[in-house]
């Protein structure tokens, strides 16, 4: 039979992020680590800079002992609740209008900048012409 514990959000345990009040998630577990703070071998800022988010990866980086493990488990209140995956993911959906707008602004680039090549071909029509010239 499964265990009924309290489901809390992020947004619940991330409010818990005092010296008074300190609240850290692990593993989808919420621990009120309040009362270990001053106990904690690597000091309270280390649980304190964890609050607001999921420390599973910062736990486990720490290389922590299966004494350390099974002293959580004091301080568990309840679990994260875990928010509904969308059936289908967020798709990008493109208009007819945004390909008329990416046209047009092809276009307005293009009348934009045709001085640049016009003056290019200009510049080398007179140079012809003048190399010509002293033939």
């Amino acid at each position: 039979m499964p265990t009924l514990t309290k489901l809390y959000t992020m947004q619940e345990a991330a409010q818990h992020n005092t010296k008074e009040d300190c609240w850290v998630v692990i593993d989808g577990k919420v621990y009120d680590v309040s009362t270990y703070l001053d106990e904690h071998p690597g000091g309270d800022d280390v649980l304190l800079a964890t609050t607001g988010k999921d420390a599973t990866d910062e736990f486990e980086d720490a290389g922590h002992s299966k004494t350390a493990k099974e002293l959580m488990e004091n301080f568990c209140i309840g679990e994260l609740e875990e928010m509904p995956s969308p059936a289908i993911p967020e798709l990008e959906i493109v208009s007819k209008n945004r390909t008329k707008d990416i046209s047009q602004k092809l276009v307005n680039l293009t009348k934009q900048y045709w001085v640049v090549p016009v003056a290019v071909v200009g510049m080398s029509v007179v140079t012809g012409f003048l190399y010509l010239r002293r033939k």
